[in-house]
């Protein structure tokens, strides 16, 4: 009980400091982001441009990184967020307006971070170069994700397994489904 009741506290203050990071790189960069982020645009932006520039394998690329966010989605949002229940971080720590504006749903998993890192994941192995372009929004939306006090970073680090998940997932599934069909 005495490491949860650590492990806790440490949640606590790490968010605490996280909500407090006062920076003019923070307060430039991370709203934007999370406005590109809201309902997935920015993976849906990424994909088009990944089918419209870069061939079969941009074409591929994108493909694999759709299916990989809407499992993901899934996952998050339909399962995660029905079978646990979590209160968002007090308002109270967070000295930026951005709080007012987080969604009334369980903080746990980040669909947000599960979406963002099933869509590189998943694009990374059909093409690395656009998997490593899409891993800095990546983080960012992370990071944006505690910042703005939607997420505990707990629940960031469960949205990340999930997208991880969710991503090995659409890779796989055409392997079994030749296997099964063979």
């Amino acid at each position: 009980m005495r490491v949860v009741a650590s492990l806790r506290t440490g949640e606590n203050r790490l968010t605490k400091r996280m909500a407090s990071w006062d920076s003019a790189w923070a307060r430039g960069l991370l709203p934007p982001i999370e406005d590109a982020a809201e309902h997935t645009k920015l993976w849906w932006a990424a994909a088009i441009l990944m089918a419209a520039g870069g061939g079969w394998r941009g074409r591929r690329a994108a493909g694999a990184g759709i299916a990989g966010m809407a499992v993901a989605q899934l996952l998050s949002n339909g399962v995660a967020k029905q079978l646990v229940e979590r209160r968002r971080p007090p308002k109270e720590w967070f000295p930026h307006q951005e709080v007012e504006e987080r969604p009334d749903s369980s903080s746990f998993p980040s669909g947000h971070t599960a979406a963002a890192v099933a869509f590189t994941a998943a694009v990374a192995p059909t093409w690395p170069w656009a998997g490593a372009a899409c891993a800095v929004p990546t983080v960012l939306v992370a990071i944006e994700r505690v910042h703005d006090g939607a997420h505990y970073p707990s629940d960031v680090a469960a949205g990340a397994a999930i997208g991880l998940a969710a991503a090995a997932l659409v890779r796989a599934t055409p392997r079994l489904l030749i296997r099964q069909l063979s």
